[in-house]
């Protein structure tokens, strides 16, 4: 047995956080192993197994960073890099997914005659730039998956600018706070392309729970990027001091933040069990039907 009185705060943190990860990659696992044994429909399962490889690749980069917390401020800024372009992937493979579960085919420019034609609603600050009501057709449709893929695009090049600026001496304040203006407005429209595609198509995709899924992939993204923003703040204004922990000022922000996401994926893996659940391609769905 280890006994906790010798060990450092430090030290029983990283313990700790060893604990979470574990238990969120072995919930994560669980999951991909039974999608594994039941690999029924590939087009949907690979774009399964990305998403939710989500949770365990946000708490592994978080250890790493939790790890040498007071190394230098390109160190960070690569493993948020990393978290944050493989969350541009998981919204891109959500939205194909939805596809899928649809039949819609944008290369083959195939869509059901049953939902052409339907009204999109646009709410404010994006009629600024379309109508207010369009109707659904390979045009629209092409345009919402160009506002999800444009993230995609966006997320994986500032990230090289900004270390890039970072490793040559040039990274202000205010061109930190540009990149995040940037990055917020980019990852709010693929997000706002989702949600409209969810309620244009609520009945045919109800079958799938949807909205779970889009809530589990929303809720890591948003809760780490606005739990990172306050802490951020917090620490700015004093409020969180380095003499509460063993950490120099500097760093209590990033190394809190990975604190906090290494715990907060064990919640989220636990969420993609329900939501990913294998019982559609297990028969077992089938199953609980015939029996109604």
């Amino acid at each position: 047995m280890v006994d906790l009185s010798t060990l450092s705060p430090a030290e029983i943190t990283v313990m700790g956080s060893v604990f979470c990860v574990l238990l969120s990659m072995h919930f994560t696992m669980q999951l991909i192993s039974q999608h594994l044994f039941y690999w029924k429909n590939p087009k949907e399962q690979k774009a399964i197994l990305i998403i939710v490889l989500m949770a365990p690749v946000y708490a592994v980069s978080s250890f790493l960073g939790l790890l040498d917390a007071k190394g230098s401020k390109p160190l960070f800024m690569f493993l948020n890099a990393v978290k944050d372009c493989y969350e541009a992937l998981v919204i891109a493979k959500f939205l194909a997914l939805m596809y899928s579960y649809l039949n819609i085919s944008m290369s083959g420019s195939i869509i059901p005659d049953e939902i052409k034609g339907r009204e999109i609603h646009h709410s404010f600050p994006i009629t600024l730039f379309v109508p207010r009501t369009t109707h659904l057709d390979h045009r629209t449709l092409t345009q919402l998956k160009h506002w999800t893929w444009q993230f995609c695009i966006i997320r994986p090049v500032c990230s090289i600018l900004m270390i890039s600026l970072q490793l040559l001496g040039f990274y202000p304040p205010w061109l930190s706070w540009i990149f995040t203006a940037v990055l917020n407005v980019s990852v709010s429209l693929a997000l706002y392309s989702l949600v409209k595609f969810y309620h244009v198509f609520a009945k045919e995709l109800d079958p799938h729970k949807p909205l779970t899924k889009f809530m589990c992939i929303k809720g890591i993204v948003f809760f780490c990027f606005w739990q990172g923003v306050v802490l951020e703040v917090l620490v700015g204004l004093g409020l969180i001091k380095s003499h509460h922990f063993w950490l120099e000022v500097e760093q209590l922000g990033e190394a809190l933040q990975n604190v906090l996401v290494v715990l907060e994926m064990i919640v989220f893996s636990v969420m993609q069990q329900y939501a990913f659940h294998v019982a559609p391609y297990s028969g077992e769905t089938e199953a609980k039907m015939r029996m109604m």
